[in-house]
């Protein structure tokens, strides 16, 4: 048989690639513009803080709308919509910032919309767009391109900032958001077109709707399982990254240069996580996800024990190798196993719940260290991050994220 063609050399799955990517760099350099207005003094931290909760809201709320419209009517229309008002607001953003709190609130909250809404449809889109044998592929390349995004974002960001003010890295920003909007194509099958098809008087109700994708989510113990893992490991080993990683650097090892080093050797572990998982098909694939989310439990494990800066940068690097090693593998099988016409609904609660639950974790973990100290709570942190994948894997569907045997 002839090879497969590259999904690269698809010109659809090319344009949507574009549209995502353009929406993820979008969504990243918000909050490091927004410090950079702190830096001249533009605002004060406090309104920043007011600023990136109002996108959180604006996202939580927006992600569970638009999974039931990208199920209910056309995802294309759903990227389209939801990056025309992020683009749109960030204008507003950049006019009132300095002048009027209250408008760069609203701004921040429909930027936060527009993301959380294009979010389930861009990953029911990647279904439409891509043959299942290459969806793993296909989205390997989606993460490949965040994370080159994440590791190169920051660097021309601030090289932009020298010639270009607040106001104009904004207005780049709204651009961005015009190219994830207009950019993608529409997929080959919409799958919401007969929920469309009757009167509107006889469509289900906004809340049934959602509740079909919260019975849909239930229909597969592997994702239920899967989707708890994910959850407790961003909660706990994200925010030792976000909160005790910047207080070890600075007061076990005297210097900023471990964060920077962690950070960067996480990205640069994720790339090559990215690319042996775009090839790789293990025979229990879902358990072989599983087990590396567990890697994460080393960043917060490296920062408890007495050990050389190295060691931690290393574990960095782990945990960057295993995520992607788990995030690829999920996506795709929730792109296969889920029903067509509930994706959007069921990726809507994935990011709900995994995204959505961070900032608590965020909130709780520094007054924990302050009850606590940083050694019992990084330990809790670790040994949850290892226990909750292993968990997960004894459900039997995880073994390969499938209801049906392999």
């Amino acid at each position: 048989m002839a090879p497969a063609r590259s999904v690269l050399r698809e010109p659809a799955f090319l344009r949507l690639w574009a549209g995502t990517t353009a929406s993820g760099l979008a969504t990243w350099a918000l909050p490091f513009v927004l410090g950079l207005a702190v830096l001249d003094r533009t605002i004060g931290a406090a309104a920043l803080g007011l600023l990136l909760a109002a996108r959180t809201a604006g996202f939580l709320v927006a992600v569970a709308v638009g999974g039931v419209l990208a199920d209910r009517y056309s995802r294309r229309g759903v990227v389209l919509w939801s990056g025309l008002a992020a683009a749109a607001a960030t204008p507003l953003l950049a006019l009132g910032l300095g002048r009027s709190l209250a408008l760069t609130l609203v701004a921040a909250a429909v930027a936060g919309a527009g993301q959380g809404a294009c979010r389930p449809a861009f990953q029911a889109l990647t279904a439409e767009v891509v043959d299942e044998d290459r969806r793993q592929a296909a989205n390997a390349a989606m993460t490949l391109s965040v994370r080159v995004t994440t590791l190169t974002g920051p660097a021309l960001t601030a090289l932009l900032a020298v010639v270009l003010d607040t106001w104009a890295l904004l207005l780049g920003i709204g651009v961005l958001w015009l190219v994830a909007a207009l950019v993608p194509g529409p997929g080959r099958a919409d799958t919401a077109a007969a929920a469309d098809a009757g009167p509107p008087g006889e469509r289900p109700s906004f809340l049934a709707e959602f509740g079909e994708g919260l019975r849909e989510a239930r229909r597969h113990p592997w994702f239920l399982a899967g989707l708890g893992a994910l959850t407790t490991v961003i909660a706990t080993g994200y925010s030792a990254t976000g909160v005790a990683l910047p207080l070890v650097s600075r007061d076990k090892y005297g210097t900023g240069v471990v964060l920077a080093a962690a950070m960067t050797a996480y990205t640069l572990g994720a790339l090559g996580g990215a690319l042996v998982v775009a090839r790789w098909r293990p025979r229990a694939q879902g358990r072989a996800a599983l087990a590396g989310l567990a890697l994460y439990g080393f960043a917060p494990l490296s920062l408890v024990l007495p050990v050389h800066w190295t060691v931690v940068v290393a574990a960095y690097a782990v945990a960057g190798v295993g995520i992607e090693l788990f995030n690829v593998p999920w996506f795709t099988a929730t792109q296969r196993e889920v029903a067509p016409d509930k994706l959007a609904r069921v990726s809507s609660l994935d990011f709900m719940l995994s995204y959505g639950l961070a900032p608590a974790g965020l909130a709780l973990i520094a007054p924990a260290i302050d009850t606590f100290g940083p050694r019992p709570v990084l330990a809790a942190c670790a040994a949850l991050c290892f226990a909750a994948p292993a968990a997960a894997a004894l459900v039997p569907s995880s073994r390969g994220f499938s209801r049906s045997p392999a």
